[in-house]
């Protein structure tokens, strides 16, 4: 008697093949059911309804079709037991060799913009990973195939071994099976615990997954002597799986870390063109500018040395005369949302430079996620946006408007570097970084030292509340006009009081952005 293939597919991509072949070469009869027992049919290909082989109608819409004793015996049965095979005879149900089965697209569904809950709910599927995981569990006997992408190598398996794939084969197919209906169970868990109405705002899951699929698997980690992979999370491409990348080589563990903090310094500044130069995962460089070539060339000219081998945001697309400033110095990659043509042409001449484009560069995660030993940790994610009008102006000096914006873009780009954190800048560019220092003070002395004499009149900004009255003395013999800083110290009132005492503007926030 000729083995049986149950066919029931959402993606019907290389279905029509895979079928034929298992018709034309392997002698296989068809099983299938709704739309992939239709175009099995449109095709010309002999297949019969599952309804038919059960004698069972569909029923509820569709809801039940293969939740039944002849598709789930069939699948089940265990060919070496005895008792096995005489409930199949019994009960006149045959075996069957092979299972092709994905599921409804969930995911996709809830991808869309506003997708009602009924709507998501109808595509849960009940059926198909029921069948998926009977048929995983059962690898001893019969192959499950659940990805399109794995039709040619199964056909190459058949040829190979004379129609009888090898047990190591059935089993990574069904590690393939349990793997996506774990992910999919995952995404409707996490897709009804964000919907609950109990939900309170901020409130973070009692139970947290995280899931992806691997994209590549990378060179290296953050050294050569660390394996890396880059997985995307959800079935839609988004943020960095969904970027184009037009030239370069491939990208690293490190510089897709790079990208991120680049993106997310980036994300800050929308209404003007705005570029970002990232080393080591803090900003060496970040301006705003006219146009985007003014930009980048200020951003720059900020830390020429450290922008070597930096990684570059843009905000706007590359232009020609961007491009060509673009290949005066090594840089590593350029994200920007939209590159023209003749950009391209010039940037092909660093063929080996890493040029992306993501045209959503302002999309990012809701939550981030530490591994600790034993445990991890979740939080959300630092999107407060900065709202002057929510500050306390607390010297008797008090600043400009174009001082308040300037302080304003020296806060957004402070929330983006390694805590504890100082950023000095005037005209909207950053003029000295101190980042990731041990204490406040050598932040301090490492941006005023990198800002030399353009600390005149200048704004500087800190991540963190200063303890003693000393960073502001600092400040002002260097030539500071303003400070902008969280508050909240018990000696807050020192720093004031020093900040009056020399004719400084001081601006308390109401909030902190280290970044560990």
């Amino acid at each position: 008697m000729a083995r049986l293939a149950l066919l029931s597919v959402s993606n019907k991509t290389g279905l029509i093949d895979l079928a034929r072949s298992l018709v034309e070469e392997f002698d296989f009869e068809l099983i299938s059911s709704g739309g992939t027992a239709k175009a099995l049919k449109d095709a010309g290909l002999p297949v019969m309804k599952v309804a038919d082989y059960t004698g069972s109608p569909e029923i509820l819409g569709g809801r039940v079709k293969t939740l039944h004793p002849r598709i789930h015996g069939g699948i089940l049965a265990r060919r070496d037991v005895p008792e096995d095979i005489a409930d199949l005879e019994n009960n006149q149900i045959r075996p069957i060799d092979l299972v092709v089965v994905n599921l409804y697209p969930f995911e996709e569904t809830i991808a869309k913009e506003e997708i009602t809950l009924p709507e998501a709910i109808e595509q849960i599927d009940i059926g198909g990973p029921a069948m998926l995981r009977a048929a995983s569990k059962n690898f001893a006997h019969l192959t499950i195939l659940c990805e399109p992408a794995q039709y040619e190598e199964y056909l190459r398996e058949m040829r190979r071994s004379n129609g009888e794939p090898s047990l190591e084969f059935r089993q990574k197919s069904a590690l393939k099976g349990f793997l996506h209906t774990s992910s999919y169970d995952q995404a409707i868990a996490a897709y009804l615990s964000n919907n609950l109405s109990s939900n309170k705002e901020g409130e973070l899951p009692q139970q947290y997954t995280l899931r992806g699929k691997q994209l590549q698997s990378l060179r290296y980690g953050e050294n050569p002597h660390q394996t890396a992979a880059w997985y995307q999370t959800g079935a839609t491409p988004t943020g960095w799986a969904a970027a184009t990348k037009l030239q370069g080589k491939e990208l690293s563990y490190n510089n897709l870390v790079d990208l991120e903090a680049a993106r997310r310094i980036i994300s800050e500044f929308t209404d003007t063109p705005a570029g970002a130069i990232i080393k080591h995962n803090n900003p060496c460089g970040v301006a705003l500018g006219n146009t985007i070539q003014e930009a980048y060339q200020k951003a720059f000219n900020t830390d020429s040395v450290s922008a070597f081998g930096g990684i570059v945001a843009l905000n706007r697309p590359i232009d020609a005369g961007t491009a060509t400033e673009l290949t005066k110095t090594f840089l590593e990659c350029v994200v920007a949302p939209d590159c023209e043509a003749q950009a391209q042409e010039i940037l092909a001449a660093k063929s080996k430079v890493r040029v992306l484009t993501l045209p959503d560069l302002s999309r990012g995660a809701k939550e981030t996620v530490k591994v600790i030993a034993g445990s991890f940790l979740v939080q959300a994610s630092d999107d407060a946006v900065a709202n002057t009008s929510t500050w306390q102006i607390v010297s008797e000096k008090k600043p400009t408007d174009d001082e308040l914006e300037e302080l304003l873009f020296a806060w957004k780009v402070c929330k983006h570097v390694k805590s504890n954190a100082i950023v000095v800048s005037g005209e909207r560019t950053t003029l000295g970084v101190g980042a990731g220092q041990m204490n406040r003070v050598g932040s301090v002395k490492i941006a005023l030292e990198q800002a030399g004499e353009k600390a005149k009149d200048a704004i500087l900004a800190s991540d963190g509340f200063f303890p003693f009255d000393d960073s502001v003395r600092t400040a002002a013999a260097a030539g500071i006009k303003a400070i902008v800083q969280p508050g909240g110290s018990l000696r807050d009132q020192d720093s004031i009081q020093a900040a009056n005492e020399l004719g400084l503007v001081m601006v308390l926030t109401g909030i902190r952005h280290f970044l560990h």
